[in-house]
């Protein structure tokens, strides 16, 4: 190595080390983090040597090499963003400190992330769920039996209603006394929304209002009360009460929770010829870009289906 290329490296190792010290006593950024920071910016910094430049001289073009290097490594968009978060930390530290005159990573755009798409549960695996929260009522007895029927109602108005579950468990009792056929909902924001109730939710809600009055249970503001310091029913505790249904209906327990039901109630719609704006209302989206991913999901299932049955698409 050569006596220049040296002093380049304890140059920048000296520069790194002045960040470190920054983040830890004036952001009093964690162990770990400055662990994760130190591991990005001397990966950073030893890239720059190959270019035959160190960290004070980078710009914007030695940022898109390193970062067009890292996905030519195969390494993940939110991987590559994270370590394209400390570079502009770093360098907007280095254009603080008066070091360099300009900061190369302003001009950068972050690796675009693909959202996941949301797990979905099929029609028959909805109507196999809302079966067997059906027959739990039947065949149980007492305070467990007025639990079944909470469930099954719990299950019939978010699969009718496709409500967030925080807005599910938090309905207030006066919202369905009079048994309407919509439910106006308070969301994010405090936007309020009026979402259609079918005939089924309706019949699960009266039914579980009757159990209610025949178990003499004491009048709540709250549909589904409880003893905990919210007065309603948890989200954790919907969800574990619905992870249990999944495993005695022989579904799987990993794929089934409160929002999945809620995609199901979006998907089913779309996929059944419903208005892309109807269904963004009904879910309480801010953003139609929100809803549309919906129908990035249907899209992907037809795309298969032609990939699976296309006489071309298999002899290709």
């Amino acid at each position: 190595m050569k006596k220049s290329e040296r002093n380049e490296n304890g140059r920048d190792q000296r520069l790194i080390e002045r960040f470190l010290e920054m983040m830890s006593a004036e952001r009093g950024a964690a162990r770990n983090t400055l662990a994760a920071y130190e591991r990005d910016l001397e990966a950073y910094a030893a890239f720059l040597g190959s270019e035959g430049t160190g960290l004070q001289n980078a710009t914007s073009e030695h940022i898109r090499n390193y970062l067009a290097a890292l996905a030519a490594e195969g390494l993940k968009a939110s991987s590559a963003a994270r370590k394209l978060s400390a570079l502009r930390q770093f360098h907007n530290f280095l254009y603080g400190e008066g070091i360099v005159r300009e900061n190369p990573a302003t001009a950068i755009d972050a690796p675009r992330l693909r959202r996941p798409l949301p797990k979905v549960m099929t029609a028959d695996d909805v109507t196999t769920l809302i079966s067997a929260a059906e027959a739990r009522t039947l065949r149980l007895t007492g305070k467990a039996r007025l639990k079944a029927v909470r469930l099954h109602c719990l299950l019939e108005l978010l699969y009718a209603t496709g409500l967030r579950v925080s807005e599910l468990v938090a309905l207030k009792r006066q919202a369905v006394a009079k048994g309407p056929q919509f439910l106006v909902v308070k969301g994010k924001g405090g936007r309020e929304r009026m979402v259609p109730v079918s005939h089924k939710a309706a019949e699960a809600t009266a039914a579980y209002l009757r159990a209610l009055r025949e178990d003499e249970v004491p009048e709540s503001p709250w549909l589904f009360a409880s003893h905990g310091e919210a007065g309603h029913l948890t989200r954790q505790h919907f969800a574990l009460e619905l992870k249990a249904l999944a495993a005695e209906a022989g579904l799987s327990v990993a794929k089934i929770s409160p929002h999945v039901l809620r995609h199901a109630f979006a998907s089913h719609l779309l996929a059944g010829g419903a208005d892309l704006r109807a269904v963004q209302q009904m879910l309480g989206h801010a953003d139609i870009s929100t809803t549309q991913i919906y129908t990035h999901i249907e899209s992907d299932r037809l795309r298969a289906a032609v990939e699976t049955h296309h006489p071309l698409a298999k002899s290709g």
